[in-house]
Formats: structure tokens, C-alpha cells, sequence
């Protein structure tokens, strides 16, 4: 008689509970949702059990058991403001969602990985990292001392600057400096760099209040714009025939870089916020270089990686000067973009990990993470 077959199935291994955080206080809120319906409509569902929490425009944790709401084309999603209330805490049964009640409060049960899909300011600058740590959850991305560099570009270049890392020209101005004296700073950007120059707030993506400029006027106008969204604006110069290359991270110790990818746009201008998530784009993956190119992308990317000390993921940003050959890294996103027309998952893709496995892989590595971060003393 042949022996009984003990070996565990998929329906007998317990499935992790995930945590799906999106939304959140920042300007890039409904990015966040968007980027989220990709990671829910992804995630195994045979192998997770996914709980799906918005987080409103004014810091509300609210409970999405259908998930990001539908919306018509050409509008954005956003987490609406009813809803059954949540948070996190630490219990005797372990890290648990809590419903909040006029009563107090009762477990919606415990999480064991936490996925935020949160971009910009309160999301991806170490704010919900340290929460979620504090918390004991483990959780997708990159620690806190990592997301806050990342987040904001003044202290990103300086970084880059110490890793050697070349850069395109740049300067900032302080919201103090500027109030006391704009004529000066407008004097001191104009002698520094050349025009065309891109007016950006330090921490903000997605293009939101950036600006390229082309004289004093509308460079002036381009700093207020920036100053709405941050006390700190980076100018940096602008580049002709420039293109727009990225590649894909993951991994804590031991990394793995894709191929680079390619955003092709059209415009005048530049890949800005309605280009980016309201009009159709094509996304070229490879990116059509030399294989020299390339492999200064994946070289520069893993650099710009371990600078900052990322773990999880990210997605390193490029621009190609085609008029001189020269690659300089733009930036570093620990919590790229998962839209439709976003490039993370391309660059995955056509480097031989589906996003149903991409999203598995970094579920894992979270998981990882944390277990290598107990063995150390807090």
C-alpha cells in the first residue's frame, strides 16, 4: 500500500493577511488610488487575505471592502469621506485593524504584511513607515530614514553628489530667503544656471507644481507656484533633446535591477501630472539604447539604491542628454507609481516578472525585512 501523501497544499498553508493602504493627505491622493486599484486587482488572492483601507484627504482611516471606487474616464478616484472608521494597534493577540465605535472600539482581526500605496507627503517621506514599524507591522518599501531622503530633493542630490553620482545642474531656494529678498535670489538662480530652467516643490511627485520656465518672470511666478506645496524649491536647469529613461529595483541585501524603460510623450512642455495619469501614453520597454546605456542605467540605479539605503523597491529616473551622451540620474522613487500607464511595472515585465509576481516578491520581501530588523535590539 503506497504511503499517504503529507505534502501541504495551497488550501492548507494559512493565507497572510495584507493590509492595502491608500489615498492619504497629500496632493498626489488620488494617484494613490489609482495606484492602488493595480496592486488589488494583482495581489493573489488564493494566497492572501486582503483588507483595503482608504485614508482620507484630511487623515481618516476608512474601511474599502469593494476597494478604490470606479470612477468615469478621464476622472481620478479619491477615498470618500464616510465610512466605517479604522486604525492599527498592538494588542495581546498581536498587530490588529480596529473598528473604531461610540463604544470604543472591536478587532476586524490581526494583519500580518502591510502594503501603502501611498505617494508623497504622510505616505512615502518615512511618516506612515514609522507608524507602521511602531506598530509592529511589516511592511512593503523602504525604511524611514530611506523614504524620508527619497522624498525630498534637496536632500536626495546631496546624497547623490556623496555617492558620485552625476547630476543635472541645480540650486534651491528657502521660502525665508525668498521673502526677504526675491530680487536677490532671482539674481543669484540667474547667475548660477541657464534657461530653460524646472521650478519644483523639494517634496512633491507626480510633476504637481512643477514648472519650466524660460525667463525671470515666469521664473519668479514658477517659485510661488512651488512654494505652495513646500517651504523648499529645487531649480534645475533644463535640457534640450533630453529623454526620459527608468529602471525598476527590488531586494533588501541582494538587488535586482530591470532593463530601462522609456516614457515617450508628446507636448510641448514636459511629462506633466495630466500627461502622466489623463492622456494616453506609450511606454517603451526596453527603451531602444545602446547596451552601454543601459548598462550605465542598471549601474547608477543599484548605486542610487544603496546610497539612500532602499530596501523593497524603487524606481530610479534618468535623463539622457542624446546631444552630449551623458546619463544623469533625475531621482529616486520609493514608492513608484503601479497606474496603468506607470512604468514600474513594464520595466518588470519585460525583464521576466509578470505583476502578479512582482507583487508577491515584494510582499515577501517586506515579510523579510522585518524578520531581519528583530534580530536587532531597538
Amino acid at each position: 500500500m503506497p504511503a499517504e501523501d503529507t505534502t501541504p497544499t495551497a488550501a492548507d498553508v494559512p493565507r497572510q493577511r495584507v493590509l492595502v493602504l491608500f489615498g492619504g493627505r497629500s496632493s498626489e491622493h488620488e494617484v494613490s488610488c489609482l495606484s492602488a486599484r493595480g496592486v488589488l486587482w494583482a495581489i493573489d488572492r488564493e494566497r492572501y487575505d486582503v483588507v483595503a483601507v482608504g485614508i482620507t484627504k484630511d487623515g481618516r482611516w476608512v474601511l474599502m471592502p469593494q476597494g478604490v471606487p470606479a470612477t468615469r474616464e478621464g476622472t481620478l478616484p479619491a477615498v470618500p469621506s464616510g465610512g466605517t472608521l479604522v486604525t492599527v494597534a498592538t494588542t495581546e493577540a498581536g498587530t490588529e485593524l480596529l473598528q473604531l465605535t461610540e463604544d470604543g472600539s472591536a478587532s476586524l482581526g490581526t494583519i500580518d504584511v502591510c502594503f501603502p500605496v501611498l505617494h508623497g507627503p504622510y505616505g512615502e517621506d518615512g511618516t506612515i513607515q514609522g507608524y507602521l514599524a511602531s506598530a509592529g507591522v511589516p511592511y512593503v518599501g523602504a525604511d524611514v530614514a530611506a523614504s524620508a531622503i527619497a522624498v525630498d530633493k534637496r536632500q536626495m542630490k546631496h546624497v547623490f553628489a556623496a555617492a558620485g553620482l552625476p547630476q543635472v545642474a541645480h540650486d534651491v531656494v528657502m521660502r525665508e530667503d525668498w521673502d526677504a529678498d526675491t530680487g536677490a535670489e532671482l539674481d543669484r538662480i540667474e547667475a548660477a544656471l541657464e534657461y530653460p530652467l524646472f521650478t519644483k516643490p523639494a517634496r512633491q511627485g507626480s510633476s504637481i507644481g512643477i514648472n519650466r520656465v524660460a525667463d525671470r518672470e515666469a521664473l519668479a511666478a514658477g517659485v510661488v507656484e512651488a512654494l505652495e506645496y513646500d517651504r523648499v524649491v529645487i531649480i534645475e536647469e533644463g535640457l534640450d533633446g533630453v529623454r526620459e529613461l527608468e529602471c525598476g529595483v527590488i531586494g533588501n541585501d541582494t538587488i535586482e535591477v530591470t532593463v530601462p524603460g522609456e516614457t515617450l510623450h508628446t507636448g510641448e512642455a514636459f511629462y506633466d501630472f495630466e500627461a502622466k495619469y489623463l492622456e494616453p501614453v506609450q511606454l517603451q520597454c526596453p527603451a531602444r539604447v545602446s547596451d552601454e546605456v543601459a548598462e550605465a542605467c542598471q549601474d547608477f540605479a543599484a548605486q542610487a539604491y544603496r546610497a539612500i539605503g532602499a530596501r523593497g523597491m524603487a524606481r530610479v529616473d534618468f535623463f539622457y542628454d542624446t546631444t552630449t551622451d551623458r546619463l544623469l540620474v533625475n531621482e529616486i522613487n520609493t514608492i513608484p507609481g503601479l497606474t496603468p500607464q506607470s512604468m514600474f511595472p513594464p520595466v518588470w515585465a519585460a525583464s521576466g516578472l509578470e505583476f502578479k509576481d512582482l507583487i508577491d516578491r515584494l510582499l515577501s520581501l517586506a515579510v523579510e525585512a522585518a524578520e531581519v530588523s528583530a534580530h536587532y535590539a531597538p
